[in-house]
């Protein structure tokens, strides 16, 4: 088997809080990997923890404990000199890309940046290179003279996402890279993500909330709640066979077209609820895991997990 580009282990982040209060786990023991020319979906609501994990994966954020292995290379321990040399592997998408870009710097200037710092092209090439960045994606080279601000919203993410390729990584964080886009324009850019990765060969973490173009763009799909991946597989068993709970929540809050399914949805029975505010059933083991701050996993199908405590399948199994 091809080894994986990246591997996370046990990855946990823990901010301070004020007047003596415990930490607040913002994400606790994230483990998956992301294979060579493989994108990895990491979906739940706001404030579940995805975009604190982009960051510490880039170590953008320090994490508090765990392990982040890029190209075999431990990043968490690694020396701020060796990191720095490392970050041209690793790039990142920002959701806002209006904000992402500085207003007084032309396009030209935005993508000679990267260039500059990293020195992955000579100083005389430079230019050719910016032209270049802007052809793979899509846009007219003679562009470089422009500034953000005339550019469509669109464009700029065209422009962002050229800056994350521009020194040649191997992995990009990709958070809500389509969110602050309009429905057509989200097509296009997945579209476009798509086609770089195959002509590029890149691994994305496909950081998102919209349920449908994660399914359009992941191979595999790792559901976050509350800090925690409960439920990961591939796309097609975590969203046709959903076995958390939360998974079935977020799958039913996506609109459907076809009135005869949305009816099928009314008369399904709602899943248990009682993980939302921290109580409920405990797992197999008579566990209850959110009291207890452990998570145990099962293996619902080769591939396919979900964290025991939610698996209704498993407690009435063994019962």
């Amino acid at each position: 088997m091809t080894e994986p580009l990246l591997q996370v282990r046990d990855l946990s982040v823990l901010f301070p809080a004020r007047r003596g209060a415990p930490p607040v786990k913002a994400v606790e023991g994230l483990s998956f990997d992301i294979g060579p020319g493989q994108t990895l979906g990491l979906v739940g609501q706001s404030g579940s923890g995805k975009t604190t994990a982009g960051r510490a994966i880039l170590q953008l954020q320090k994490a508090s404990e765990g392990s982040v292995k890029l190209l075999g290379q431990e990043l968490t321990t690694m020396r701020s000199g060796d990191l720095r040399r490392m970050r041209r592997h690793m790039q990142f998408v920002l959701q806002n890309p209006y904000s992402s870009l500085h207003p007084r710097m032309t396009i030209g200037q935005i993508l000679s940046e990267p260039l500059q710092v990293h020195r992955t092209v000579p100083a005389n090439r430079i230019r050719e290179r910016v032209e270049e960045l802007l052809e793979l994606v899509n846009l007219d080279p003679a562009m470089t003279r422009r500034y953000p601000h005339e550019f469509s919203g669109g464009q700029r993410q065209r422009v962002v996402i050229a800056r994350a390729l521009a020194v040649n990584p191997d992995f990009v964080v990709c958070d809500e890279p389509v969110s602050a886009l309009d429905v057509r324009t989200q097509a296009q850019i997945v579209t476009l993500l798509q086609s770089l990765q195959q002509k590029l060969g890149l691994s994305y973490l496909f950081i998102a909330h919209d349920l449908a173009i994660v399914r359009e763009m992941a191979h595999r799909v790792a559901v976050m709640f509350r800090g925690r991946i409960v439920e990961m597989g591939s796309a097609a068993q975590v969203y046709d066979s959903p076995a958390h709970p939360y998974t079935q929540l977020l799958l039913d809050a996506v609109p459907v077209p076809d009135p005869v399914l949305q009816r099928e949805r009314l008369r399904r029975a709602p899943p248990d609820l009682r993980f939302l505010d921290g109580d409920g059933g405990a797992c197999v083991q008579g566990v209850d895991h959110v009291r207890a701050g452990t998570s145990e996993w099962h293996e619902v199908a080769p591939g396919h997990g979900v964290s025991c405590r939610y698996w209704p399948q498993g407690r009435s199994a063994a019962a």
